[in-house]
């Protein structure tokens, strides 16, 4: 499932994404960084091209990776209100060094009161039993029939 919230801050689009955490986009028509200044998740820009958010990203890391393409990777997002709890959301990618031609995958994403929750990597989970502990410990202290 994806997990997108898309806030308006500070003059850019913000993007929270589960895995990818924040990305900030702007969205002033500024140009992409230099060439030769090269990201792990890309440098995005993004512009309304009616009702729809479109944000391009390039200058991707050569240590990056995304089904081989990577620091010649180009990714184009098109973001659109197609219901009131509805986005279609579609991502065209391009590589000429590892693709024959440029190929687009659509998501419908549909909105959710669920909170998103970050998904952070932790060193072989030892946090994880302490969280969990703590978890059932505060359960138990609601639930009297448990003591």
């Amino acid at each position: 499932m994806l997990a997108w919230d898309i806030l308006w801050m500070c003059g850019m689009r913000r993007l929270s994404h589960a895995i990818l955490g924040w990305l900030g986009i702007p969205l002033d028509e500024r140009p992409h960084l230099n060439d030769g200044i090269r990201q792990w998740h890309g440098d995005s820009r993004g512009w309304w091209d009616g009702d729809t958010l479109v944000v391009e990203t390039t200058n991707y890391s050569p240590k990056s990776s995304f089904r081989g393409a990577a620091e010649h990777l180009r990714v184009i997002e098109r973001f659109t209100r197609v219901a009131p709890d509805g986005i279609e959301y579609e991502v065209t990618l391009s590589d000429p060094t590892i693709w024959v031609r440029p190929w687009t995958a659509m998501v419908p994403l549909k909105k959710s009161a669920d909170p998103i929750f970050e998904n952070a990597c932790h060193e072989g989970n030892i946090g994880m039993a302490g969280i969990l502990s703590g978890a059932r410990a505060e359960e138990k202290a609601q639930d009297p029939s448990q003591q």
